[in-house]
């Protein structure tokens, strides 16, 4: 059960039409039945330490080009997981992810049935809308693929 980087298989103009960038990482879990807000809650629920050490560093670090720390919002209540408002759901299918002046985003976890188990796949959209949204996404990519693959493996713990 190790995760895997695949080929994002979605239509991203109907999730976040303009998006700039599309990645998926997929891993195959036996023995279990996940819709798809469990398996989103088993991946973003809660963090690893070391993970919510370096959300804590990105936080800091963007506060004072008053970018959004999280998906929390004092005026509008949401459904949440973690720090991601929940967009959309269904039992195959789980959308998060919010909208700022430098990017907007989107994580999909999408489950499907596979032999005698499940693959449970994420993807993640973005798109930019100035210099210092590509900036930022420059700059968390390489930190991005490891903390996805770390977040998807929680989902088989």
């Amino acid at each position: 059960m190790s995760v895997r980087e695949v080929q994002p298989a979605i239509d991203a103009d109907a999730l976040l039409a303009g998006a700039q960038f599309a990645d998926a990482f997929g891993l195959d879990v036996e023995g279990r039945t996940l819709d798809a807000r469990q398996a989103a809650e088993r991946m973003m629920g809660r963090a690893p330490r070391w993970i919510d050490a370096l959300l804590a560093l990105r936080n800091t670090l963007v506060a004072p080009f008053g970018l959004k720390t999280s998906g929390a919002s004092a005026s509008t209540a949401r459904d949440m997981i973690g720090i991601f408002p929940v967009i959309s759901q269904t039992p195959d299918r789980l959308v998060a992810g919010f909208d700022d002046s430098h990017l907007d985003f989107r994580v999909v976890v999408d489950v499907a049935s596979r032999g005698a188990g499940q693959q449970i796949t994420t993807t993640t959209l973005v798109k930019t809308h100035n210099w210092l949204g590509r900036t930022y996404l420059a700059i968390i990519l390489p930190f991005h693929r490891l903390v996805v693959r770390t977040m998807l493996a929680q989902v088989a713990a």
